[in-house]
């Protein structure tokens, strides 16, 4: 069941208007435009968290970022790929 919807008024430059009319597809514009502010809504909350953390625990730094990416990275190439394990 989806959510229910509102009609809203809303401007934009032209050419990103034109822009995402191009790439909205068969679902349309109203769709793109929902999911690319829902997107955006993430991002925020995101960013309000790791606030929230880095003021609790200060900023994380470049090592301990790099060294989570290799940790990704190692955790992915120890996956299996044949899709045994997917749900």
């Amino acid at each position: 069941m989806s959510e229910p919807t509102g009609k809203y008024s809303i401007t934009m430059p032209r050419d990103i208007a034109e822009a995402a009319r191009a790439r909205s597809g068969p679902s349309g514009l109203s769709a793109y435009v929902a999911a690319a502010v829902a997107r955006q809504i993430e991002r925020d909350n995101l960013n309000e968290l790791i606030a929230v953390a880095e003021a609790e625990h200060g900023p994380v730094t470049d090592e301990e970022i790099q060294a989570l990416r290799d940790q990704l990275q190692q955790a992915r190439r120890e996956q299996p790929h044949d899709g045994a394990d997917a749900a």
